[in-house]
């Protein structure tokens, strides 16, 4: 309670770009090991990079979708460093002079709206890929990531708590979908962090010493890294250790980190201007034209959301945290005049059962005119809300119809007066008790007779019917 803990962020984010950052390799995801590949990605002698021009466009789009200033001249820069899974031994990177500088992003914790600065955000490529023999004492190394496009995304410490980097990279990752920048997926390494972090005396101004924790790689990792350091830090001061600068690695598996190395400094790089890339002129029209190819961002999306489906701010701010949630949400809305019981659905049973399946949002096995139709069916009385998750579960299973799965398995909403009553006089006359406590005035005691009546009908009666006929 007596410290403060500041946070800053290195975040790596994959380019969607076709072809690799200097080369035309393909930019996609997977295939075997060394097949995406060409000459230049494994730094084979004489071979010279060729800018991709999207490189640089999607790291400008980045920069005007984060409120950043764009760069008139940018240049590449050579960062020496040991990297056993990159060819060259040095990574093409920028230095002194990235591409966008001076942004933020705009964070709500508490309810209370706050600005996270970002310094800078540069280009660079990603390395390879080692692989760990744990049969031999060796390592294998795959290329296919080697030349992949990057953009790094460093934050100023403007953060004092897990849950505001969290909230952070939340919206950070949906403006770098809602752009089409990066694809984001994390699970693949399309969306990575650096954390920086430092603890304090409340109410001090200094920074006190920073530890990096390396290429953490889910939002659950992130948050358990910097609880788990910040603590670590501060039982270090308490027991009147010292804090050394340095880079650590994080076990998820373990809840601890380890000590990896002492953390170099910019001079430790030798970076020096890269030799064989022009400088890049970025002209006004350059930057405006790709201005007005911005999508809409999740932040107008999410205050739309509010106004035109009249949702509310958090069903609306969990729909937007990803473009394909989205776009799901929208073309179901597009089916239906309910928006407000698509949005429950996605937000309720929708979000439970990919939580509990370990499935992504990408992984909906039915379309949105599916639930669009099935809130359809609610609505007409076709289905009761309680036959309804049993539709929705088995849309889950199969990815059928809504029509079809109620047509085959008879769940349509019983609405014959003749046979519902037989089944309300057999309540009746198994809950006296109820009845009499009804009789008496308890109101409530209908509820439990209405329940054990759908209960009876699995469901499938028409629960307004059931209580005008019991009363």
């Amino acid at each position: 309670m007596n410290y403060e803990v500041v946070i800053g962020l290195e975040v790596h984010a994959e380019l969607s770009t076709k072809s690799k950052i200097f080369c035309s390799c393909t930019n996609e995801f997977g295939g075997l090991p060394n097949t995406h590949c060409c000459p230049g990605c494994i730094g084979m002698p004489g071979t010279l990079p060729i800018l991709n021009r999207s490189v640089v466009e999607y790291a400008i789009k980045a920069g005007l979708a984060t409120n950043c200033a764009i760069s008139k001249y940018t240049k590449y820069d050579r960062k020496n460093y040991f990297y056993p899974d990159l060819p060259r031994a040095y990574q093409i990177s920028q230095y002194d002079l990235p591409v966008c500088v001076d942004g933020f992003i705009e964070i709500e914790i508490g309810g209370v709206k706050k600005k996270v600065r970002i310094e800078r955000i540069h280009i660079e490529e990603d390395a390879g890929k080692l692989v760990h023999d744990e049969w031999d004492t060796g390592s294998l190394v795959d290329y296919n990531r080697s030349g992949v496009p990057l953009v790094e995304i460093v934050t100023r410490p403007d953060m004092r708590s897990a849950e505001e980097a969290r909230i952070f990279l939340e919206n950070l990752k949906a403006i770098l979908q809602f752009t089409e920048v990066s694809d984001c997926k994390m699970q693949e390494g399309s969306l990575r962090a650096d954390v920086n972090i430092s603890v304090r005396p409340k109410g001090s101004e200094k920074l006190g010493v920073r530890t990096e924790m390396k290429n953490l790689n889910s939002f659950r990792a992130i948050i358990r890294a910097i609880e788990a350091e910040a603590q670590r830090q501060i039982d270090e001061i308490e027991s009147g250790s010292r804090i050394y600068r340095e880079t650590r690695r994080w076990d998820d598996s373990k809840g601890v980190s380890y000590s990896m190395r002492s953390k170099e400094e910019a001079q430790d790089y030798r970076y020096f201007p890269e030799p064989d890339l022009p400088p890049v002129i970025i002209n006004e029209e350059w930057v405006e034209g790709i201005r007005q190819s911005l999508p809409e961002l999740p932040e107008a999306r999410k205050n739309r959301y509010i106004q035109e489906y009249e949702i509310p701010p958090y069903d609306a701010g969990l729909i937007i945290s990803s473009k394909v949630l989205s776009e799901f949400f929208e073309k179901a809305c597009s089916k239906t005049a309910n928006a407000k019981a698509v949005s429950n659905w996605i937000m309720g049973d929708l979000l439970r059962i990919l939580k509990e399946r370990i499935m992504e949002v990408e992984d909906i096995p039915f379309s949105p005119e599916c639930l669009a139709k099935m809130v359809d069916l609610i609505d007409k009385g076709t289905i009761s809300g309680t036959i309804a998750k049993k539709v929705f579960e088995r849309m889950f299973d199969s990815g059928k119809d809504p029509e079809v799965i109620v047509k085959e398995e008879g769940l349509e909403v019983v609405t014959d007066e003749g046979a519902l009553l037989e089944v309300v006089r057999k309540i009746i006359i198994n809950n006296p008790g109820s009845v009499t406590d009804y009789m008496g005035g308890k109101k409530k005691a209908l509820g439990f007779l209405i329940g054990q009546a759908m209960k009876e009908t699995k469901g499938r009666a028409d629960p307004q019917l059931i209580s005008k006929l019991l009363i």
